[in-house]
Formats: C-alpha cells, structure tokens, sequence
C-alpha cells in the first residue's frame, strides 16, 4: 500500500497523543526523548503533501519519501513497543504495589538509544528535503475530521440505473437482445453443429462492457426466453473450480463444497442438461475460463439455442472463442450523453439544475479529457459534487495541474488521478488499501472498515471510530471510487483497481493463482502481502516489514513460533480464509496484532496465551466448524472490539467475559444455562451485563437459557449504543412453517421462552430487530402497546419462525420509523384483528384519534407462511400505512384484503400474493402497478387497477374476469394445464403477452386465424409463447406481431404428431399447411 505521508503523519501524531494521555514516556522514564520525536515529526509535516504529490513524477522525491515512509513506520513500531512496556509494567504494578517506583533500566536504556537513533534519522531527512525546495501545502488538516466535504474487480448482474445515461445504450440493448432472442431462434430450427454461440462486446477499459452487458442481462425478453441466466465475473485471477461452484449456484444446482474440477463439471452437466442457457462472462482476459472449465459441459449438455456473452478487452479472446461476427465494440459516450452522466451524479436538487446549466461550455471541456470513459466521468462527477456549483470552482477542476502529471501507465485516465487527488489523505489511504482485497473474493464492508481501523488509518475517539469508519467508507462511495454491492459487499472498478494499484507497488503485492514468484518477495520491502494459494515461507520470512497478511486457499498453513516472533513482530492485520491443516499455536507471539480473522478454516482452537496481544481489537472466526471453545485468557483483551462467532460451533464462553467491555460487536453469542457448574457449558446472558458499548448484538440458542432471572441480568436495556439486535432460538421448523420433528411444543416450553424474552428488553436506540426461532405463544410484553419502552427508533422489524404465537402484539403500529415489517412461518396466526392497526391513546381507549396514524412510514409489508391466516381487518376509517409501497402475501387463507388498503395505502405501487387460497377477488386497487398472482387456487375476478401496468398470472385456474385495468403493459400467463385460453384475454388489451402452456395449445396458437382460440389474443400487439418438451421448458415457441403482421414458429409435425392429445386431425392438417408458408427460424 502507498501509504500517504500525511495519513502516516497524522497516525503517528494519534499515537503520540495517546502516549502523553497515559504518561507512557514518564512511566518508562523517556519522556523527553519522545518529545523530541514529537518535535522532529511536526517540522516535517508542513512538506508532506507536496512530496506526496512530487513522487509520482520525480525519481529523486520517491527516495526521500520512501526513506522518510521508513523512518515513520519505526517510529510507530518504537512507539507501540513503548506502550507495551507500559502495558507490561503497569500490570505488574497492579499485581504488586510494592513495585510502584521501580522502573526497568534496560527497558528505558535500549528504547532510548532506539528514539536518539531515529531523531537523527530525522534529522538528516530534514536537512536532505532541502534540495527539493518543498512547499507548504495545508489542505486538508486533522485526517481525525469525519469524511464528510462539501483490472480485477469482482462485477455482478446487479445494474445501478445511476450510470445508465441516454439512447445509445438502450438501442445496444435493443439491438443484442433481439439477436440473442431471435438468433436463437433460428439456431434452434436450423440445427446448427452447435448448440452454444457466442457474441461478444469489445471495449477499452471503463468504456461501459458491463453496464451494457448488465442491461442486457437484467432485460425481461432475456429472462423470458431463457431457462436458465448466469452471470459469471472473470477478470485475470479467476480460479476454474470457484467460477465452476459459481456457475452451479447460478443453474440451481448444489456443488456441496467439491473443489476438484473433475468433480464439479458434472456437476454442473447435470445442472444444465436440456436447459437453454444465457452466461455471460464477464471481463474475460483470456480464453482459459472457457477452454478448461465451461465448454465441454455447456457444449455437451445444454440445450439448442443457448448463448454465452462475454465482454473483453481483447478482440484475440473473442476470435478464440469464435463469436460472432462483427463483435459489438462499445464506442464512448457522446458529448449529449456524457453531459446527462455529469448531471445525474451531480445535480440534487431543482436549483442545481438552473445553475449546472450555465456552466455547460466548462463541463463539457471537463468531460473531454476524461477521453469518452463512463467511469472516468463518473469519478469526476463525484469530485464536482463536493464542489460548489459555480465558475470558479468547476474553473479549478478543468485548470488543476493534475490533468497533466505524468509518469503514469497510459491506461491509467488522469481523471481517476483529479478525483484521487482531491481526497483527504486519510480517504486516499482507505482507497488505496482497497485494492489489495482479491476482487472475487466476497469481503463485508464492516469488515473493510474493522481493517483501515487496525491499521490506524480512522483517527478520532475510541468510542466512534466504527462509526467513522463508516462515514469514510460511504464517501468513497459517494465519490464514484469504490461501488456497493449485494449482501453488504463493496466493489472497485479495475480501471480505479489499476490506478490504486500502480500507485500501491512498491509496498503492497497481491498476488493469486499461482501467480506469485520468489523474485517478488526478495525484490522489495513490501507492508502489505495478500497471497493465494501457495506459500513460500522461507521467501515469505523476508518480508518482515509486513503490516497486512491476507492468506488465501485451501493449502497448509504452519506457523512456527520463533518465525513468528522474529519475523512478523510488526503484524498488525492477519486474515486467514479456507486454510486446511492449520496449526496456530504459535499466534500469541503477534503481540502488535490488531485484527485476526480466519473463515472456513480448520482451525481447532486459538492460543491459550491469546492474552499476551494486548493491542488486539477485532477477532472473527467465521464458518470455521472445527472450533467449539475460546480460551480462557480471552477475556484479559482489554482493547477487544468485535468477536464475530457466526456460523462457528463455538459453544460456550470463559467465565468473566463480562470484563470485554469495550466490545462494539458480538455475534453469535451462545446462550446456556446460567447456572451450570460445568466450566465447559458456562455461558450465562448475565456476562452480557457489563458490555455498554455494544453496538450490534446475536444471541443464539436462547432456548437453553433456563430461568428469566439469567436474561434480566444481561441488562439489555441499560445499553444505550445497541441498534442493531439478533434473538434466536434454535430453528424447529421447516421451511414450509411444519416443526422438523413429530411432537409438540409444551406449554411450559412456551411459557419459559416468553418469560426470557420479556427480560430482554431493549434500550430505546434499537434500530434492526430481528428475531428467529421464536416459540412463545406470544411475543414479548415489550413489543405491545404498554411497553415501558418505546422503540421510536426501530426501522426494520423481522420474525421469522414463530411456531406457537397467536397473534401479532398490539403495539407495532406505534413504531413511528418503521420501514419494513417481515412475518414468515407463523403457522399459528389465524387473524389480524384489530389491535395491529389501532394505536392505543394514554388513557387506554383503543380508538384512534384522527391525528394518528398507525406504520405511518411503513414500505414494506410481507406475510409469508402464515398458513392458517383467514382473516385481516383494516376497517376503511382506520388511517395507516400512507407510504407501503409493496405487499406481500404468500401461503395463507385469507378470505378477502382489508377494505382498508384501498383506501388509505395509496402508495402502493407492488403487491405479491402467492398461494393465497379463498382469495376469490381483487378490486379498487387505485395505485398498484405490478401485481403478481401465484397458484391462487380460488381466484375468480380483478376489478378496478386503473394504474395496473405489469400483471403476471399463474395457475390461477377459476380467473374469469378482468375488469378496469386500462393502463396494463405486459400480461404473463403461465399455466400448463389449460386446455384453451382464458376467455378474459379478449377483455384486456396489453401491449405484450408472454404465455407459457401446453405443447398442444401452443400448437392451436401456431395456426393463427384457423385457431379456435384466436379470436381472444388476435389484437395484442406482441406475443410470445412457449411450451416445453421433456427437461426443456421452453424447447417450442410461437412468435406474433399484429402490425406488420408476422407469425413465426418452431413446431414442427412430428412434434405435434407424436403427440396424440395435442390436435383433432382437422387442425393438424391445418398447421400443416400454415407450417408450409411460415417463416421458421
């Protein structure tokens, strides 16, 4: 990593502060010696951000700089070796007071003689930055100020719309789409020699391939005429059984955790046998992915009529892969288009629109030199949108000197350089240690944040730094510099990757797939190593400057105690993922360790002298299922900030894990009994007592928790910082809402269970509440109408796995910042009555005042599993839920919606129902525009959708009318059992209809005006049909356009032949003659 001098600066000067606080240097006796250190670093620091600047360029300024980078990383390796001794000392003092005034002479002696030699050190740099005649740049001040101002990437299918700008792409879009969809048409009639084409999209880096590949991806015509979409990240680090496992999951298929290729691919085979395919691979640097993992099983397995897209770099991949010719080059954006980008990224609100508009002519000389790349304008929008909207300041971004500063790679677009330059030095070192994580390897944010924190790039107070950390992750965001991803993941684009990399290489290697080289572990001094898959440890001992070690792969990973010691003493981050044959005893010699993380490793247990790393802050052992306990010293980790335990078979905890009180983040806290007198099984919720700070909390295994006294003790709602809350029981239920076993529930169960969640009560500030597992036969007193405590703050409320509660608490309609409210598996719950909506008043009259409303900012309301529900109420002078913008109700009885739903949810914009029996109609639902019905067995009639646009209709076989949806766009009918079309076809008139039926309906279709049913679909404007045959789901289909008039199919005789339900013979003669004069495909 290019640590930033400034960033560098800024730590040590934290660490300094820290120091004086405590009295460290009194404490060891060399106070003076570190206030002169302190004196040599503040008459530097006024030079640092132009050399930062100067040796990009100049050969001579890198020297300095590095050799001034070295003398600071001692210095904060002396530093830390000071607090210590501190540390160590003090302890003994605690333990002895008759020690109080002895200090250790040798101790203050050879630290001493280390701090004269670095002030020298000092000393002479100083003297030599004479020569450059630096000048003073005082930009940014304290990094401890919050972030807020005025190619290996890892990509999905996810499109962000805010980079989606003008025509010129929907047209590409348009153009693809219709070759795949018809093309493969025709490859399916034809029989070509292969059943698998490729088209490819060719570009420069950044030049919009996959925001074009993701439009293409993410489009219903793909979606519909496809069986199966998989999307696929390649870049130059794949690895061929982890691409393999990915394509698997994205077939449907079930990999189990194979990691042999010859194990996978039939694997894979099987997923996609007979399935007509959609892959798209993306950002391709060779033709290896394809060659040696994908070919031979999409080849020999998938159906007619599948494709692969991929998108490249490399016209060389797309002629190896023998796409199609001519390949689709993505030109650059227009000056019209570039100029729509600008403004999206830019503007917020209708005055930015007035006053963006005179400054067009310098926008537009701006956008020239980001040379026509979506992604270098987009990081230069996200540098004008800190600026203020005017001539002058938009006048210093087109004049800035860092348009012209060479020395760079040719790829590199000095636009990423403007944007990167006008980062605070502590948000360019968070971007430039993003670029070290492997980009296909999935990393949380949180996670990311926990790592800057380690290695002291979030200055501030101890008590906000995660908060910090989050507010500099968002404005890397913000500025267009890294991107979110699903799942709380985060992404880089490679054309930024490649920047940060470029400017990271002399002190960060990441190195993967076999890739690494002896000669690059001895060529440098690197800080930051991330290495996958082999291990050279005689060559890795070298490096022992190293700061970050990231380990990847599944290889034998030994750590031998004096290595450790001697080598890595500077270790400050160590991650560990998918390590076999692990032996970490030795880990406890990391004694500057601040963050340890291991993830589906096979490590057994840590070390029982983990004590001894006194700086460690963040522990994670993640998926790990080998280790079942902690060692009892852990709890001597003062400074200990998160323990993540998810997905681990950790069991139990020390006894007086109460003293981690600076813990922020605990999950997967084991709750057992509390009075077990077996040191193995000690896990009492009392422990959880003392953690004040807790900021985000998962308790698991609440059911063994025996008495309510145990839960109030955890204090729960004296900790004032906890948002963020998980509550779970072991799950008894089946996905479907059935217990997993025979047998009931007992009352007593019952009643001990709510007894323990009425004790764990939460504090006010509680944000996300989320509770699993439940079996009380009503949920916590806390969650009603007479709470005690009012959670005003509360914005999303899941429970999932509720087995015996009855009815839903009478106070969630009072949560007045609640946005999404999830029910599922709640077999158990037979009515919403009356208490879900009517907020109670102070002197307990249940009817509500005209002033209020219940879920007043609610968006999001789903029931799912809630098999035996037959009745909601919502009575029409009940106000509540004026934003709900999506509904869901799926595996219920319910007999009827509430009246009042049409009449005060008038947002509603999406509503789901799946498998809702009794359900006979729909009517006077005056905002929804997408609606999806799901094997509604009972439903008869939709009346009164005025704004209806999207309707999709499966199995759904007593619908008979469809009234009052004039606005309706696209119709999907699904159902394989119809005999003939639905009679309500004839009363609707969508733009478009996609039907999946039988082979023998489609083939009535395919006659046109000889069909019986012709007359109900004759003046759609566009139809697509489909029927399938065997495992191929839609193996035929039937094309129509009513103006100009076009019919196409690909059935042929025999198909309908071999059939004997499918036609009387005076229709097959029929479509033998239509198939005559039919244009085939």
């Amino acid at each position: 990593m290019a640590v930033v001098l400034e960033a560098l600066a800024s730590n040590l000067s934290n660490v300094l502060a820290k120091m004086a606080r405590k009295e460290v240097g009194m404490l060891l006796g060399i106070s003076d010696k570190i206030d002169s250190l302190r004196v040599r670093l503040d008459g530097l620091k006024e030079f640092l951000a132009d050399a930062e600047r100067r040796r990009i360029t100049d050969l001579h300024v890198q020297g300095w700089v590095k050799e001034l980078k070295d003398a600071m990383y001692d210095a904060t390796d002396i530093l830390e070796l000071c607090q210590l001794k501190a540390m160590d000392q003090d302890s003994r003092r605690s333990n002895n007071p008759s020690l109080l005034s002895l200090r250790n002479p040798l101790n203050a002696h050879h630290i001493g003689s280390r701090i004269m030699a670095l002030n020298q050190r000092l000393d002479g740099i100083k003297q030599r930055a004479e020569q450059f005649s630096f000048i003073k740049l005082d930009r940014y001040g304290d990094c401890s100020r919050t972030a807020q101002g005025h190619g290996l990437r890892r990509t999905t299918p996810e499109l962000d719309r805010s980079g989606v700008v003008g025509n010129k792409i929907e047209q590409d879009t348009r153009r693809l789409v219709e070759l795949l969809t018809r093309e493969e048409e025709e490859a399916s009639a034809a029989s070509i020699s292969s059943n698998v084409r490729v088209v490819a999209i060719v570009g420069v880096g950044g030049i919009g391939k996959t925001t074009l590949a993701q439009n293409i991806f993410n489009h219903q015509d793909i979606k519909e005429k496809f069986d199966k979409i998989i999307w696929l990240s390649i870049n130059q680090e794949f690895s061929d059984p982890e691409l393999v496992r990915t394509a698997i999951t994205g077939a449907g298929g079930e990999h189990s955790g194979h990691q042999q290729l010859s194990l996978l691919q039939p694997i894979l085979r099987e997923a996609i046998s007979g399935k007509k395919i959609f892959l798209v691979m993306d950002d391709m640097w060779s033709v290896h992915a394809w060659n040696n993992s994908l070919r031979i099983p999409l080849v020999n397995s998938a159906a007619q009529g599948s494709w692969v897209l991929i998108t490249t770099r490399d016209e060389r991949v797309a002629r190896e892969m023998k796409a199609i010719q001519p390949y689709h080059r993505v030109d650059i954006l227009s000056w019209q288009d570039a100029w729509l980008l600008l403004k999206k990224q830019v503007v917020s609100t209708l005055k930015d629109e007035y006053a963006i508009e005179k400054l067009k002519s310098t926008g537009f000389r701006i956008l020239e030199r980001c040379g026509g790349l979506p992604i270098a304008m987009k990081a230069i929008a996200g540098l004008l949108s800190h600026k203020e909207i005017n001539e002058i300041e938009w006048g210093k971004v087109l004049r800035s000197p860092s348009w012209s500063v060479d020395g760079m790679p040719e790829e590199i677009n000095h636009a990423i350089y403007l944007s990167y330059d006008d980062l605070a030095p502590h948000l360019k070192q968070c971007l430039l240690y993003c670029s070290l994580i492997p980009s296909y390897h999935k990393l949380k944010s949180h996670l990311i944040v926990e790592i800057w924190i380690s290695e002291g790039f979030v200055n501030g107070k101890s008590n906000e730094l995660e908060e910090l950390g989050k507010e500099y992750f968002n404005e890397l965001i913000i500025r267009n510099l890294i991107h979110e991803m699903p799942y709380s993941e985060f992404g880089m684009h490679d054309v930024v990757r490649s920047f940060c990399q470029h400017l990271a290489k002399d002190e960060a290697l990441s190195s993967h797939m076999g890739q690494l080289r002896v000669s690059d572990l001895d060529s440098k001094r690197y800080r930051w190593l991330c290495i996958e898959n082999e291990l050279d440890w005689s060559a890795l001992q070298e490096q022992n400057s190293v700061r970050t070690l990231f380990l990847y792969g599944r290889t034998e990973i030994k750590f031998k105690a004096n290595d450790l010691c001697s080598k890595f003493s500077n270790l400050r981050v160590l991650s560990i993922l998918y390590a076999q044959h692990g032996s970490f005893d030795s880990l406890c010699q990391l004694k500057n360790l601040r963050h340890l993380y291991f993830f589906r490793t096979d490590i057994r247990s840590l070390p029982d002298g983990i004590d001894k790393m006194k700086f460690l802050e963040f522990i994670g052992i993640t998926r790990c299922e080998k280790i079942q306990q902690l060692p009892g010293s852990i709890i001597k980790l003062e400074r200990l900030r998160c323990l993540n335990l998810m997905s681990s078979n950790i069991r139990s905890i020390p006894r007086g894990f109460g003293r981690l009180t600076s813990l922020r983040t605990l999950y997967s806290f084991p709750a057992q009994m509390g009075s077990s007198s077996s040191k193995d099984e000690w896990c009492s919720l009392e422990e959880l007592g003392p953690l004040s700070q807790l900021r985000d909390l998962h308790i698991k295994g609440l059911e063994n928790v025996s008495a309510s006294s145990s839960a109030a003790k955890a204090m729960l709602g004296a900790k004032k910082h906890l948002a963020i809350w998980w509550l779970e029981c072991t799950d008894r239920q089946r996905d479907d809402g059935f217990l997993k076993e025979e047998g009931i529930i007992s009352i007593d169960e019952q009643r001990r269970i709510k007894e323990v969640f009425d004790e764990l009560c939460p504090s006010y500030c509680l944000e996300q509440l989320y509770i699993r597992g439940y079996f009380g036969w009503q949920l916590p007193k806390w969650m009603t109408s007479k709470a005690s405590v009012r959670l005003d703050r509360l914005t999303s409320l899941k429970l999932d796995g509720l087995p015996c509660c009855t009815k839903l608490p009478d106070g969630l309609c009072q949560l007045s910042c609640l946005k999404l409210l999830q029910v599922r598996r709640a077999p158990a719950i037979e009515r919403i009555g009356h208490e879900f909506l009517q907020i109670q008043q102070h002197n307990g009259d249940c009817h509500p005042s005209r002033a209020a409303v219940a879920f007043p900012i609610l968006e999001t309301l789903e029931f799912t599993v809630v098999l035996e529900l037959e009745e909601w109420v919502w009575e029409e002078h009940i106000q509540a839920m004026p934003l709900l913008h999506e509904l869901t109700l799926d595996r219920c009885k319910l007999r009827q919606l509430p009246l009042g739903l049409a009449s005060h949810a008038r947002a509603l914009k999406v509503l789901k129902l799946f498998m809702v029996h009794n359900l006979k109609s729909l009517q006077n639902l005056p905002s929804v525009v997408e609606l999806h019905l799901y094997e509604n067995p009972d439903m008869e009639s939709i009346r009164g959708v005025p704004k209806l646009q999207v309707l999709s209709i499966n199995y759904c076989p007593k619908l008979k009318l469809l009234e009052g949806i004039p606005a309706l766009q696209k119709l999907y009918l699904l159902d394989f059992s119809m005999k003939t079309l639905p009679g309500y076809l004839q009363d609707v008139k969508p733009k478009s209809l996609v039907l999946d039926c039988s082979l023998p309906l489609l083939g009535n279709i395919s006659m046109g005006a000889s069909c019986s049913d012709w007359d109900k679909i004759s003046h759609i404007q566009q139809i697509s049909g489909y029927a399938g045959e065997m495992r191929i789901r839609r193996r035929w289909c039937v094309f129509y356009t009513r103006e100009p008039f076009k019919l196409d199919t690909n059935i042929v005789c025999s198909s309908i032949s071999r059939d004997k339900t499918t036609l009387p013979p005076t229709d097959l003669a029929g479509l033998r003659r239509l198939l005559a004069t039919a244009s085939l495909w």
